[in-house]
């Protein structure tokens, strides 16, 4: 039996004026706290690994760098709609304060692992793992969670600021991982926890339950099959990037096969249990809401489409740039890290006005002209050479960063309006689940095809430049032909590429001279700039044609529509403001017929663009044509 938490007790409870402010003050840290996280670990990993006395780029042990890469995400894929589910029916504040505590004892956990070898990276991925939970449900509730505090007319501004912390946060994370890891790896971890019971008490004491409850049956085998599918499929995706056999990437490997194709079942499975279910996971009639609909094909394209870019500009700046202008191997990546800023101080710009502007003219003409603006920061990246002058090229990651937040806080708001109050954990969760699935699709997209390009030129450049300096022959061919994701992943985590295929054996009996020369900051940007770059133009190629069709998913979002429920109240006490209706359906041209509302019977209405008319509460049906146009 279903029950639902009656709109007058929640308007009954006086959070009072200044309480969404206090939402988004500790939500912000909430998205702060995760995201720098994520990128903070990247930059210490190779000090991570030292600490554990394990090389992480032995072809043994690369599945355990993947997984502490990756296995973050694909938790936070995998889990989010299910808690975000949970949080609608038990509570989003007490599901999110839940997740501030467990990030904060993961991170705990994570400073203390005691093991070393394969066991400490181990423990590593586990603690890793666990932490992913508490990040899951942070991530999965905060937006809904903003969405009851604010009005509709604020919406957009509020979650342009939630979101520059979460950018800010990933490029902060680079500098902290840089400075946190000289004093010890430990401390990449520990730095999280006074701000994690910090958040976690505010969050008790503070946050009210104030957004609609519906309490309903756990779809158990709706959640599992979902879960499976996705995290089938997108282990399938992070292991096609690995090398099998004598293959460069690993899409022929019959693991990564079998992974893809069964994940894809099971999510075919998902979809027609969920269609038979009484109370299911996830009502799939939200997908008859255009903008619901529209806004998260945007999403998922947008991140596949430049998901993997931050890691190509990472091992561009960590492999050629820094190195030519005169960076030694070991501090590139916090350099990395500050070459960068240009990119976040866009994001910071353009998100909380851009989201401010659309909380006033509607998220679509933002959202599309945010795709298209960066496909052309694509192809501006694409014209510069592999050593570039820098002012010009932080024009261009300036323009990119505008880019994602003309695109991303509107786009949040757009989805997050269009859905009734009471699934706005859940369609959060599955607005972050398109997210978080087209990073690691993306990454394996990207890497995959900067192998290609690498591959065209690399074997011949290294076996000519390894030669002309007295490696023999019979070595350098078999260095040429390794899979080029040993010396990417070496670039990445900040060691000499060259220094670390040739080894101490072969290094040992060249003249000094020559090792001098092969292992110079100079010699191996040079060998790899020019094909670096061919499969650059490959990975820019795909990330423009993605965020053009992004701009084409966001601009059939139709004009600003908001979901509204009869007598329902948000945390400031005022009804989600109304959208002015366009004229009847009978004049609109260009009508779909399917209309924005849900024919569920929940309580409430709900109100198309291009229709002058509102069904009353609890008929389940909107009258007329529906959008009424594009």
């Amino acid at each position: 039996m279903t029950t639902s938490t009656p709109a007058p007790a929640r308007a009954r409870l006086e959070v009072g004026p200044h309480y969404k402010w206090l939402v988004l003050s500790n939500t912000t840290i909430g998205v702060l706290l995760a995201s720098m996280n994520a990128t903070s670990l990247i930059i210490a990993l190779p000090v991570i690994f030292r600490g554990i006395r394990l090389n992480p780029l032995d072809p043994a042990n690369f599945p355990y760098l993947l997984w502490i890469i990756m296995g973050y995400m694909l938790v936070t894929a995998v889990l989010v709609v299910t808690v975000g589910r949970i949080g609608d029916m038990f509570g989003r504040v007490r599901i999110y304060n839940l997740g501030f505590a467990l990030f904060t004892l993961g991170s705990v956990l994570l400073s203390v692992v005691w093991s070393h070898g394969s066991a400490g990276a181990l423990e590593l991925v586990f603690m890793r793992m666990f932490q992913a939970i508490g990040g899951t449900c942070l991530m999965a509730n905060s937006a809904a969670i903003i969405t009851d505090a604010f009005p509709t007319e604020e919406l957009g501004l509020a979650l342009g600021i939630n979101m520059v912390a979460g950018i800010f946060g990933s490029f902060f994370g680079i500098v902290a991982g840089g400075l946190l890891s000289e004093a010890g790896w430990r401390w990449v971890f520990l730095v999280n926890v006074p701000f994690g019971l910090f958040g976690t008490v505010w969050a008790y004491l503070k946050l009210k339950e104030i957004g609609v409850h519906h309490r309903a049956r756990i779809d158990w085998l709706g959640n599992v099959t979902f879960a499976a599918g996705l995290g089938m499929l997108l282990v399938g995706v992070t292991y096609g990037i690995k090398p099998y056999g004598r293959a460069l990437t690993g899409w022929g490997n019959p693991f990564v096969r079998e992974m893809i194709v069964g994940g894809l079942a099971l999510l075919i499975a998902f979809a027609l249990i969920e269609r038979k279910v009484r109370e299911p996971m996830f009502r799939l009639s939200l997908f008859r809401i255009r903008a619901f609909t529209a806004g998260n094909i945007a999403q998922f394209l947008a991140a596949i489409g430049r998901g993997g870019m931050q890691f190509m500009l990472i091992i561009w700046f960590q492999g050629i740039w820094l190195p030519q202008h005169g960076y030694s191997f070991q501090v590139t990546p916090l350099w990395s890290g500050i070459y960068m800023l240009p990119m976040m101080l866009g994001f910071v710009i353009a998100g909380p006005v851009f989201g401010r502007l659309s909380d006033r003219f509607g998220a679509r003409p933002f959202a599309t002209a945010g795709m298209v603006l960066s496909a052309v920061a694509f192809l501006l990246i694409m014209a510069f050479p592999p050593d570039f002058a820098y002012v010009p090229f932080a024009g261009a990651m300036l323009l990119s960063g505008i880019s994602m937040g003309m695109f991303a806080s509107p786009n949040t708001a757009s989805i997050m309006n269009s859905v009734p109050a009471r699934d706005r954990g859940v369609a959060s969760g599955m607005r972050v689940t398109f997210g978080n699935a087209g990073m690691p699709l993306s990454m394996g997209l990207f890497f995959t095809l900067m192998v290609v390009g690498l591959n065209a030129k690399v074997p011949g450049a290294m076996m000519r430049g390894l030669t002309a300096h007295g490696v023999p022959a019979a070595v350098a061919g078999q260095l040429s032909h390794l899979p080029p994701l040993g010396y990417l992943f070496a670039s990445l985590l900040g060691y000499n590429p060259l220094g670390k295929l040739l080894g101490p054996a072969i290094l040992s009996r060249l003249p000094a001279g020559q090792a001098a020369v092969l292992t110079s900051r100079s010699f191996f940007p040079e060998l790899i700039g020019a094909p670096f770059k061919h499969g650059l133009v490959l990975v820019l190629t795909f990330a423009v044609v993605a965020s053009l069709v992004a701009a084409v998913a966001s601009a059939l979002r139709g004009s600003r529509f908001v979901h509204e429920e009869a007598g329902s109240t948000i945390g400031n006490g005022h009804r989600a403001a109304p959208v002015p209706a366009g004229p009847p359906a009978a004049a609109a041209p260009g009508g779909d017929g399917l209309g924005d509302g849900l024919g569920d019977g929940a309580a409430g209405t709900a109100r198309a663009p291009g229709d002058g008319t509102v069904s009353p509460a609890g008929e389940g049906t909107v009258q007329g044509g529906g959008h009424g146009g594009p």
